[in-house]
């Protein structure tokens, strides 16, 4: 949340206006409705886990083992067994 003075980003009648109801304090302005990103998708973060749950689907069907893909991705039984076997 990126933090700014009113006096310097808003016109001075909106400031006015803004006074009747609160002064000295911060207050906070969401952003508009359906502006706002999902997780992990401002830095790819979701698309890197994406990715790399797919390259473990193709290996596992090629006959690699879940203890073998534990071991190449350091994630657990139950994290391999669920991205193995979830439909997509």
């Amino acid at each position: 949340m990126k933090y700014c003075n009113a006096e310097e980003v808003l016109p001075r009648h909106l400031l006015a206006e803004i006074q009747k109801y609160v002064q000295g304090v911060q207050i906070y302005v969401p952003k508009r409705t359906g502006s706002r990103l999902g997780w992990g998708e401002r830095n790819g973060q979701r698309m890197q886990l994406y990715q790399r749950n797919k390259q473990i689907r193709i290996e596992f069907r090629t006959g690699i083992t879940i203890e073998e893909l534990m071991c190449s991705y350091h994630l657990g039984y139950e994290s391999i067994r669920k991205i193995v076997y979830r439909r997509s």
